[in-house]
């Protein structure tokens, strides 16, 4: 399999197993805790933010973004190219949806129900474009500061926390909006709500991607290192960049 294709599957499956984990945790809570709101968000966003660690710390040797918004950040600041950017968007909506029918299979749902839980109003929306922004000052400031082995316990735990701070829930994430909305569960959104979502989370990186350029200096050297974090390279015996080291030592 070529350098790429490697890529693009790691982003695939990643972010299947990150939406099964949402959508399929939303549902055992409601189960286990009928009736109890707090306690099955709670369950939701642990399980969420433990998924979350275990994802990046497996699939970051090759590629563990799970989002179009980090990708499109990687790709403002030249770490990707347009048409890697665009394979690996493509590989994390599909996963995304991959992981949706699968939550619901696992649990004896129809493999797709469109959900019919409406989150909207402004409040939400200015939520989703905290979440973004957040996330991407976490994932690149993590980067930043040398410390990219550490990134997979800080995106999970701001990922749990968002879960409570925002009004939203922190969504954060294009791919895993869209495939919520295909389980009429928990975790589910409906299909009017989801694009004023995803537009937030747009703007919030945006915004995330000029706190990244005013805070850290060199934001090319940021994105390639968070982007090739531990790539495993056609023969990584030759390269020695130190974050193919960090890689290798990881392994």
């Amino acid at each position: 399999m070529t350098h790429l294709g490697r890529r693009v599957t790691a982003e695939a499956v990643g972010t299947a197993f990150l939406v099964a984990a949402v959508i399929g945790s939303g549902i055992a809570a409601s189960r286990l805790s009928p009736d109890q709101a707090g306690l099955q968000l709670l369950e939701n966003a642990l399980v969420t933010g433990a998924a979350l660690v275990a994802l990046i710390l497996a699939l970051q040797p090759v590629s563990a973004a799970f989002n179009p918004i980090v990708t499109l950040v990687e790709r403002a600041l030249g770490a990707v190219t347009t048409a890697e950017a665009a394979a690996m968007i493509g590989a994390q909506v599909l996963g995304g949806l991959t992981g949706a029918v699968l939550a619901n299979l696992m649990f004896a749902l129809p493999a797709v129900t469109i959900a019919t839980t409406p989150r909207t109003g402004a409040g939400r929306w200015l939520g989703e474009l905290v979440a973004a922004a957040g996330l991407l000052l976490v994932i690149f400031g993590t980067s930043r500061s040398g410390r990219s082995d550490q990134s997979p316990y800080a995106v999970g735990g701001y990922i749990t926390a968002a879960y409570w701070f925002t009004s939203s829930t922190s969504f954060a994430n294009p791919a895993v909006t869209i495939a919520r909305m295909f389980s009429d569960t928990f975790a589910g959104i409906a299909p009017a709500s989801a694009p004023m979502f995803i537009a937030m989370q747009l703007v919030g990186g945006a915004a995330g991607y000029l706190m990244i350029r005013a805070l850290y200096p060199d934001p090319p050297g940021v994105a390639a290192d968070l982007a090739t974090g531990g790539d495993i390279s056609d023969d990584t015996s030759t390269d020695r960049s130190p974050s193919h080291e960090r890689a290798r030592e990881n392994q």
